[in-house]
């Protein structure tokens, strides 16, 4: 396991040749067709429709995985897909997925979609894509998918098929022939041709493609950048930020006999890229269980037995589902399990600390974006690891902590809070985004990439994150633009100012909140407020969970809003609301910035109190706390 656990380690891998000279796959046929000669009958993907431990499952071996995903490339090939032009799909998990996000790259640029935005959304990111084929779920009960991307197909004139999967044929029992009967219809009418997926892939040769693999990097993949809200920027990623991503999974973590439990989504780069591109390059065993993930019945509940079922040696999670994971026993044999890796946002310290004392596995924390085709760091996870640290950038990755002076950017001090900027093999120079605008001012000295979150490396070469300059809203995980709920707010006749911002919270990391100053002279309540949002905010993960009235919303001297006063409210507000639930006689008095940790609440108490009954109430929140002086 572990090869790199030092900056000298790293230091010497990379001294060994530069990346460009490395023997690695040119194209993803070609990295595909590897796996498949070193790795044909293993076992590659496994799926299953339902959470339960005993229930049906499916398995594709590598041999099969690379013939399907080469019967795919030459589906869409044959639907008028060159190598320019876009497949996209928005599905939920299911192998098909996989095929799609394989077959679709080796065939054109594929654009993986969140199942979970809205039409519009959908319609707007298939027309900056001018995706020509849309792969997405034939109507199946419990899900308004097909309706949805009929309604983003419908306003989206590039698109000329529409391929459905149905995940029908993962059923078994009675259910297999009731859900046919019962299946909903579809009112959404488009002038697309709809097709059935695997009915049309059973058509195409599995043997060699039907079209020139050309060795040439380029561009293979659009991801939307962002969560469930908002217009999402749409990021480009070259074939060689792909391999790049597998090779340091198979280089550090990832061995043939693996296997990784992997409940997030596959039009997340998370489970694309440092999971399905490093068991392509490890020949390793990745698991994806029920199409909605952690969402999915059951899956908190079986989680433990399906580690068991599949004697899992990784699991791939975020904290929100390890705060869920730690509401439940561990019932079942877990000691195949050797690591957890989490990523998405930042994971509290008490959180870790519970997680190993109740399994005894480490949490290994890591660090990556959507614009640089994911991985930057990582605690290593046979060397040194420091909690609350991203850990050391990964080989052939270069960070640095930059602070923009009128000169130019200037490099940061050990341990100074600036600008985190990258360079990789992921990051695409100069058009990181579709939109030629969107990259305006994106990059440091022409080649590192600006990521907007603020952080320190101390002197051993860690790599910390202690805030984001872009006052985005993480809710697990997911952006949450905070201009989506103060524009919408502000469209109400007695609004004068909206502040949004995320308020901590033990679950998600952080939960929208606004804060409102009225125009001067009118009157509207917190419910009027709430109902209005609701009616105007069309995402239900933007929906604010907190809304206050202020006589005045504090703001800077040039009139802004001035959001770390807003910030340390919450943080007060949310702190002393846990504190006085849990009867713990402690309050905070203040929230103070500290350049290490960033806000950080000081607490007073009025009695006798342990600080390990406080840590127990405050330690799931990701802002830490200590005693005031």
């Amino acid at each position: 396991m572990g090869k790199f656990v030092t900056r000298a380690d790293i230091a010497a891998t990379e001294a060994e040749m530069t990346w460009a000279e490395r023997p690695v796959a040119r194209t993803m046929h070609e990295f595909m067709a590897r796996a498949n000669a070193a790795h044909g009958p293993r076992p590659a993907i496994s799926y299953q429709l339902l959470s339960g431990p005993d229930t049906k499952r499916e398995t594709l071996s590598w041999a099969e995985l690379h013939a399907q995903t080469t019967q795919a490339a030459n589906l869409f090939r044959s639907l008028g897909v060159g190598k320019t032009d876009v497949v996209a799909y928005v599905l939920p998990n299911a192998l098909e997925t996989v095929i799609t996000l394989i077959g679709g790259a080796v065939a054109g640029i594929v654009n993986p979609i969140n199942p979970l935005l809205e039409p519009e959304q959908i319609s707007a990111i298939l027309r900056e894509t001018k995706a020509k084929v849309v792969v997405t779920l034939k109507a199946f009960p419990k899900t308004d998918l097909p309706q949805k991307v009929a309604e983003a197909v419908r306003h989206a004139p590039t698109v000329k098929t529409v391929l459905e999967v149905d995940l029908v044929r993962y059923l078994s029992g009675a259910k297999k022939y009731i859900v046919p009967l019962i299946r909903p219809k579809n009112p959404v009418k488009h002038s697309a041709t709809v097709k059935n997926f695997m009915a049309e892939l059973a058509r195409q040769p599995r043997d060699r493609l039907t079209f020139a693999d050309e060795p040439t990097d380029r561009v293979a993949a659009y991801f939307h950048t962002g969560g469930t809200t908002g217009m999402p920027k749409v990021a480009q990623h070259k074939v060689s930020g792909m391999v790049y991503n597998g090779w340091l999974g198979q280089q550090l973590l990832f061995k043939p006999d693996d296997v990784v439990m992997c409940p997030l989504p596959l039009f997340h780069v998370f489970a694309a890229y440092p999971i399905l591109m490093s068991m392509i390059a490890s020949g390793a065993h990745a698991v994806f269980p029920t199409p909605a993930g952690y969402r999915g019945d059951g899956v908190f509940d079986n989680f433990w037995k399906l580690i068991a079922r599949y004697k899992a040696t990784y699991m791939i999670t975020v904290p929100t589902a390890l705060s869920a994971l730690m509401q439940r026993p561990v019932d079942a044999d877990i000691s195949s399990l050797r690591n957890a890796f989490s990523g998405s946002s930042p994971l509290p310290v008490e959180l870790y600390n519970r997680f190993k004392k109740e399994t005894g596995v480490e949490i290994v924390e890591g660090y990556g974006l959507t614009e640089c085709t994911c991985l930057v760091s990582i605690n290593p996870p046979d060397g040194v690891k420091k909690i609350g640290s991203v850990g050391l950038a990964f080989p052939y990755t270069h960070v640095r902590i930059l602070t923009q002076t009128p000169e130019g950017f200037r490099e940061c001090a050990v341990d100074e809070v600036g600008e985190i900027c990258v360079a990789n093999p992921g990051v695409y120079e100069g058009s990181t985004y579709t939109e030629v605008d969107k990259n305006k001012d994106l990059f440091a000295e022409g080649r590192f990439l600006r990521t907007g979150d603020l952080g320190r490396i101390d002197s051993d070469g860690y790599l910390f994150i202690t805030g984001r300059a872009k006052d985005l809203i993480i809710r697990g995980g997911h952006n949450i633009d905070p201009a989506i709920i103060e524009e919408a707010l502000m469209g109400h006749e007695a609004v004068a100012v909206v502040g949004a911002i995320g308020q901590p919270d033990a679950h998600s990391g952080e939960l929208p909140a606004a804060y409102v100053e009225l125009v001067k002279g009118s009157s509207v309540t917190v419910a009027d407020l709430m109902d209005y949002a609701a009616k105007h905010i069309h995402e239900r993960a933007a929906l604010p969970k907190h809304i206050e009235i202020l006589s005045e919303v504090p703001k800077t001297a040039v009139g802004k809003v001035f959001k770390p006063d807003l910030r340390r409210m919450a943080i007060t507000r949310v702190y002393d609301e846990a504190l006085q639930k849990a009867g713990v006689p402690a309050r905070v008095v203040l929230v103070v910035e500290d350049k290490k940790r960033g806000l950080v609440a000081q607490l007073r108490k009025s009695d006798a109190v342990e600080d390990a009954k406080v840590t127990e109430v405050l330690g799931g929140f990701t802002n830490p706390w200590e005693w005031a002086a």
